[in-house]
């Protein structure tokens, strides 16, 4: 775990990375295993940001930032331990969400390895088109933010169980 300043026991995980990197996938069984509440940041984007999308243009800050805002105020409110899907690949994004108890999850990995999902799975809006798009916006997290850094190569279970390790999670239930 890398540290921050003002550091506090983790209540929101904010699985990020680039577009085909799993984010919902391990976000799910992490949330399922600890038994926290799931929310899926596309959820919440607003339909003029999946359209764009969809048609392979790239989204801008300005069309960022309300979504941004929406998942700000979904990790504000939450009551429970909270695991949310989240690009966020710029510091402006991650500082526009960070509220004390979050630690953001950076899944990485390669970019053939990324590109291959991408082009394999017929059930999104995001197009492979956009990967090099976000991988030239994608800044990682700084020693200064909250957050640990995951290899995407993997078994999804064993992916969760890596990071479950690292932050030493353990299920509510």
């Amino acid at each position: 775990m890398i540290g921050h300043e003002d550091y506090t026991p983790a209540t929101v995980l904010v699985i990020m990375g680039v577009s085909g990197t799993g984010k919902s996938t391990i976000a799910a069984l992490l949330a399922g295993s600890i038994g926290w509440q799931l929310v899926e940041g596309d959820d919440l984007h607003p339909p003029t940001n999946i359209a764009k999308m969809s048609a392979g243009i790239a989204l801008t800050d300005a069309d960022r930032d309300p979504w941004l805002d929406l998942i700000a105020q979904r990790i504000g409110s939450a009551t429970s331990p909270l695991v949310l899907t989240c690009s966020a690949l710029t510091r402006r994004a991650r500082d526009r969400i960070y509220r004390p108890g979050v630690v953001f999850v950076h899944l990485q990995g390669d970019r053939v390895l990324i590109e291959r999902r991408l082009r394999s799975r017929l059930d999104h809006f995001m197009p492979a088109s956009l990967l090099l798009s976000q991988l030239a916006t994608l800044e990682p997290p700084n020693p200064d933010e909250p957050h640990i850094t995951v290899d995407v190569g993997g078994d999804p279970a064993d992916i969760t169980a890596a990071i479950r390790r690292t932050l030493d999670l353990s299920p509510t239930r």
